[in-house]
């Protein structure tokens, strides 16, 4: 699958033979295609050279499909940590098959890639348009989650044994190397399985995709915490609002939070390091900030300043997933905070909001719900049409297919250099460095 990733193609499992059902007017064909890169100087190089500009396939109905709807069976799972959306996303594909396909027979595997696992024992879930009414009201996922790597070749015989022929898996970048890898083990077995992915990271950090869903309301809840920080800072003399927002390694969230309420006056991200100590650390920056308004409100993404803990790390712990386990950054600046005052003799009051699993457990909002269901549609029309090993999602404002290896492959974060951290800077009015060295 490494080549189809460099030149954007998408497996096909064969010819579609089968006139679509829809009865839209917008087919889509494999040919139309949008430039990766929309740079003119990457257009020109790629003429001097002769070569063709990298392009992706629009996503859309195909006028035939793969897959016969009257026989095919279709599975759902969900991966990872929650965020808002999953249940929109489940809700949709499941309304796009049963009355636009005519695909009755769907399947939601409970507790993410274990839920294959014989071993665990958990039972499938029958899903149709009633048994999902209801759960696009309702944070977290009907399906339930979970973390963890699980034995490839077993999942697969799962879902032979199930006769499974659309597999759609809702998940992060971890969820989608482990989707790429059953893809591999489907085509080496020479199995019709479309494997398809909705990619799904609150912190907005997957490659390739402009957009993650349960961003925008991960955005709007952050603003709830920032207003009540604002409002508590204000409140006391010399008060300090201090929030820990999401962002393991980028610092989406915490950047256009900051931007959607600018109240804030500083914000740290982990593409940004930072200093606590020194004429140009951050405890100066604060104690400069305090003289001079009395109050602050900070935001740290809980990938931020992991660096202030290699001393104390004895060794590298992961979760489930791989993923490495953080160092409570928003407890040590509490406390760093205080200390540094309480030396200067200065009186702050501080309070501290860690609003995380709040913003996680949340019900999608309307501008989110909207684009589940939006993205939902467009990874069903991909199944049908006999589509594999993909994602489908947003890239410069186009719906797109993206093979699972691109959105997998690197983070997306925050360019210190570019325009959403220069806004912030802006927003803020925090020094550009905040580097002693």
């Amino acid at each position: 699958m490494g080549d189809r990733s460099f030149n954007f193609e998408i497996y096909n499992l064969g010819e579609r033979k089968i006139p679509s059902p829809l009865t839209v007017g917008y087919f889509k064909s494999d040919d139309d295609r949008v430039l990766v890169n929309i740079d003119l100087k990457h257009f020109r190089e790629a003429q001097e050279s002769r070569s063709e500009p990298h392009s992706l396939e629009v996503a859309g109905p195909r006028k035939m499909i793969y897959f016969d709807p009257s026989k095919v069976k279709a599975a759902i799972v969900t991966c990872g940590g929650l965020s808002p959306g999953i249940n929109d996303v489940i809700r949709a594909i499941v309304m796009e098959l049963y009355y636009r396909y005519g695909v009755k027979n769907i399947r939601g595997i409970k507790y993410g890639y274990r839920g294959l696992i014989p071993k665990f024992g958990h039972q499938v879930v029958e899903l149709y348009p009633d048994a999902i009414d209801h759960i696009h009201m309702l944070g977290g996922s009907m399906l339930s989650s979970s973390r963890g790597r699980y034995d490839i070749c077993e999942m697969v015989d799962a879902l032979e044994r199930m006769n499974i022929g659309l597999f759609f898996v809702i998940g992060g970048d971890g969820t989608m190397r482990g989707a790429e890898l059953i893809t591999e083990e489907v085509l080496r077995r020479g199995l019709k399985i479309s494997i398809i992915g909705i990619p799904k990271t609150i912190d907005n950090d997957m490659a390739m995709i402009q957009k993650s869903f349960g961003f925008d309301t991960a955005i709007a809840e952050a603003v709830k915490a920032i207003q009540c920080a604002h409002v508590e800072a204000r409140g006391a003399p010399n008060g300090i609002g201090l929030i820990k927002l999401m962002g393991r390694q980028s610092g989406h969230i915490a950047a256009f939070a900051a931007l959607a309420l600018q109240d804030t006056n500083f914000v740290l991200i982990p593409e940004v390091p930072f200093d606590l100590e020194g004429e140009n650390g951050f405890l100066r920056a604060l104690e400069n900030r305090l003289h001079s308004r009395s109050h602050a409100v900070i935001l740290v993404a809980e990938g931020a300043g992991q660096y202030f803990f290699q001393k104390t790390r004895k060794s590298i712990e992961t979760d489930a997933s791989g993923n490495i386990r953080l160092f409570d950054i928003g407890m040590y600046l509490k406390k760093k905070i205080e200390r540094y005052f309480a030396k200067l003799g200065m009186e702050i009051n501080l309070k501290y909001f860690d609003p995380s699993y709040l913003i996680r457990s949340v019900p999608a909002n309307a501008s989110d719900s909207l684009y589940c269901g939006t993205l939902s549609q467009y990874a069903v029309h991909a199944a049908m049409a006999g589509k594999t090993g993909m994602v489908a999602g947003l890239y410069n404002d186009v719906f797109v297919h993206l093979p699972m290896n691109a959105v997998a492959s690197k983070r997306k974060t925050v360019d210190p250099d570019g325009n959403i951290w220069m806004q912030v800077l802006e927003s803020t009015g925090q020094p550009q460095s905040m580097k002693s060295g």
